[in-house]
């Protein structure tokens, strides 16, 4: 008798077969894009945290050798760009897209004490669909600054 009753129900209440397959594939769009942005926006921190990283290890070398910048002064390993972008991991960073810069340009007439600045540049590749078509190229164009007082100016 209870079965019966059941079955009574289910035919009276409305059928709703397809109802969560339809919602799902409409919500899947939405669902996959934010999950994208997440995972670009974890991407680009870690960018972000490794340029850092270079540019303080960039600045570290400037401090005590400010003289050697990059390889036509002085030769791999001992000078400012190839310690930076030895700095950068390999893997989720593409070295040839980072650009490093030294400050003053003139370094002719540097003390000891004077600061010394490095910045380095790096072109992000953007993922996230929605977003790329609205940057230039969609990529970013990250920057991290580190200083340091130069420490031993050596004649």
């Amino acid at each position: 008798m209870l079965r019966h009753r059941l079955r009574s129900l289910r035919h009276q209440l409305p059928r709703q077969d397809g109802q969560s397959m339809i919602e799902f594939a409409l919500l899947l769009p939405v669902l996959l894009t934010m999950l994208l942005g997440a995972f670009d926006v974890g991407r680009m921190y870690f960018s972000l945290i490794a340029i850092q990283n270079a540019a303080a290890e960039g600045a570290l070398y400037a401090a005590i050798e400010p003289n050697c910048v990059d390889a036509s002064e002085c030769a791999d390993p001992n000078n400012v760009e190839f310690r930076a972008r030895s700095e950068s991991p390999h893997g989720l960073i593409d070295l040839d897209r980072i650009s490093i810069e030294v400050l003053p340009l003139d370094r002719s007439n540097l003390r000891e004490g004077d600061s010394i600045t490095v910045l380095v540049h790096y072109d992000y590749d953007i993922l996230t669909p929605l977003i790329s078509p609205l940057v230039e190229d969609g990529k970013l164009r990250l920057t991290a600054r580190a200083v340091q007082n130069i420490i031993d100016l050596k004649e």
